[in-house]
């Protein structure tokens, strides 16, 4: 005789279903890419109907915006934590080189590079690339400004140092998808690190 046994449902505070969403989405973002976002895969990630995803997102593109925000502001936050208040700009800036780049950053290098790509037809992600941009800006020009103000550094313009920094990570973070094998030691060196 067959079972009709039901799960019972877990009703949860619309706060962290979404959170549980978005979570959901930004790790699928990670590994498989923004394409792999739809509302039936995330449904069937955390085992539910996609008619309850899109109760939180009707637009899928709104929960691909906000996937991408969630894994670029967890990636800020983890390499140049806001209100810092230990160790010095130097060593926080050394912290920030040694955990940016390598095999470890690799997925986020690719999300980014997905994400721009996709940008370039899709407004909503557009416009959330713009502003973690303009995050990822200001946390390290804060931060050699400081270095600067405690004369740890020395630039007459953070803000430039600061963009410079950026365009060699993405330049380094371009060849996630490609084999390392043929490039110089000293590169190879600089895209393996992984300090502390």
């Amino acid at each position: 005789m067959p079972s009709s046994v039901q799960r019972k449902r877990i009703r949860k505070d619309p706060a962290d279903r979404r959170a549980e969403i978005v979570a959901a989405a930004a790790g699928i973002a990670l590994t498989e890419g923004l394409e792999c976002i739809t509302l039936r895969r995330i449904g069937e990630e955390l085992d539910v109907r996609p008619g309850l995803i899109s109760h939180y997102f009707p637009a899928v593109e709104d929960l691909v915006a906000e996937a991408f925000g969630h894994a670029a502001s967890a990636e800020l936050d983890a390499l140049i934590p806001a209100g810092r208040t230990d160790g010095t700009p130097t060593r926080h800036l050394a912290r920030f080189f040694a955990h940016a780049t390598g095999q470890a950053y690799d997925n986020i290098s690719r999300l980014w590079l997905n994400a721009r790509h996709l940008s370039r037809y899709r407004p909503v992600l557009s416009d959330r690339v713009v502003a973690q941009e303009a995050a990822w800006r200001e946390r390290l020009e804060g931060l050699i400004r400081d270095g600067v103000g405690r004369g740890e550094f020395r630039t007459d313009d953070p803000l430039v140092a600061a963009i410079r920094i950026l365009v060699v990570l993405d330049g380094l973070g371009a060849h996630a998808n490609t084999d390392t094998g043929n490039r110089p030691p000293a590169i190879r060196r600089r895209r393996q690190h992984r300090g502390a």
